[in-house]
């Protein structure tokens, strides 16, 4: 018996005597999957090559040495990054990181066959895609509006768009046999205090409504409406705000996808999530940390996520939910930033299901609750390091630290030599 197996034994004897079924926990998480973004791969450069610079709020800040260039590159990081990692993968693509072979395509002209090295490639690692409209970063967005934009010529554009990007997805859902979740997130906003509020969340609802209807096989494709609280240059105003997403959502029976950074900073989703789930069959999280203005930072096993997984354990919603993470760092290693967040993400889980829940129910149900916060205070000392070193090892990924040497050499052997 190896050390790691040692120090699991011991740990899954205390768990027992609180009442958890450690190995039970560990299958749950293990049918639970998370999507890395692709944009934490190149700091959300994507590979149109038309020399447009990032916009529509999005700002990836640093300039570590190293980052993907090329298609090829990102999927190489990726799997590198898949490697450190324990727990079922996904992989979410944006629509500007089509392969054109050098030939410019508009966002209204993208086609299945510009992702094709994608799917032959989640087929080779047997993973399934997600998939993002990409609403910024173009001229037709200048005006930070896009949707809901007044011009009816530009309002086409970007309805094109989407509509072409969930053809995309619905063909990663039949080439893959596990649906494809579109999140459809727009920058659409206005940096003072607008007079008409109205008019443009209509517009927004309008071309929604025709993208909406052209129905697909949900075995194929789901789709999600993200809101944002605030953006860069919209500081005063989103058309997408979490009231209108979710109430768009309900009524026309999509997802509700929340972010953990896309709100007020002493808000957290956790609190949002038992509400939303009554009125809608799934939830979306992209998993993010906010720090001041920026909603971006790489995940770590803070408070805000600890809230975000017991509420989804402790509701059962982990069956209902599409978890996936949200957050581009170019101030780091891109693979160690991948990897940290995955792993916190994952590891916030699978404590989330080592409580007592039958017990601790109970208790709240007697209106014990000086019992309940005790017995949810000796838990925090529980020994959950070397259950979470087991299910680690149990799923193939390095065990405690030794991950980072290994990202560490594949700095040195790859991403080295692209500077």
């Amino acid at each position: 018996m190896s050390k790691v197996e040692q120090a699991f034994a011991l740990a899954k004897e205390r768990y027992a005597e609180l009442g958890v079924d450690v190995d039970a926990a560990i299958a749950k998480i293990e049918k639970t999957a998370i999507s890395l973004h692709c944009w934490q791969g190149d700091d959300v450069g994507g590979f149109e090559a038309t020399g447009e610079g990032l916009s529509g709020g999005i700002l990836s800040t640093g300039n570590y040495p190293g980052k993907a260039r090329t298609p090829d590159e990102l999927r190489q990081d990726a799997e590198k990054a898949f490697s450190l990692i324990p727990g079922k993968l996904r992989f979410n693509l944006h629509a500007i990181y089509l392969e054109n072979g050098g030939r410019k395509v508009d966002r209204d002209e993208i086609e299945p066959c510009h992702f094709q090295g994608w799917v032959d490639w989640a087929k080779k690692l047997g993973i399934g895609l997600d998939f993002n409209p990409t609403f910024f970063s173009h001229p037709k967005a200048a005006d930070g509006l896009t949707l809901s934009h007044p011009s009816k010529e530009i309002r086409d554009f970007w309805i094109e768009h989407d509509k072409r990007c969930r053809k995309i997805a619905n063909f990663f859902g039949e080439q893959l046999g596990t649906e494809c979740v579109v999140n459809h997130w727009t920058p659409d906003g206005i940096k003072d205090t607008p007079v008409d509020r109205l008019s443009p969340r209509q517009r927004l609802a309008a071309s929604y409504d025709e993208i909406f209807s052209v129905k697909y096989d949900k075995k194929n494709i789901r789709d999600g409406v993200e809101s944002k609280l605030f953006g860069i240059g919209a500081e005063s105003y989103t058309v997408g705000s979490h009231e209108w997403c979710m109430g768009y959502a309900i009524k026309n029976n999509l997802i509700a996808t929340l972010d953990a950074g896309h709100f007020h900073p002493t808000e957290c989703i956790s609190d949002k999530l038992s509400s939303i789930s009554m009125f809608t069959d799934n939830l979306l999280l992209h998993v993010s940390r906010g720090v001041r203005w920026d909603s971006d930072h790489v995940v770590v096993w803070n408070d805000q996520m600890r809230a975000i997984a017991e509420e989804l354990v402790r509701n059962d919603l982990l069956p209902r939910t599409y978890v996936a993470l949200d957050f581009f760092d170019g101030s780091i290693n891109r693979i160690m930033a991948w990897t940290i967040g995955t792993r916190c993400a994952f590891k916030a889980l699978l404590c989330a299901a080592l409580e007592p829940l039958d017990e601790l129910r109970k208790l709240e149900k007697e209106f014990n609750y000086g019992k309940r916060l005790a017995l949810l205070e000796e838990l925090k000392s529980a020994p959950f390091g070397p259950v979470w070193d087991y299910y680690c090892e149990k799923n193939g990924a390095p065990v405690g630290e030794k991950w980072i040497a290994e990202c560490e050499q594949y700095e040195k052997d790859a991403l080295s030599k692209r500077c």
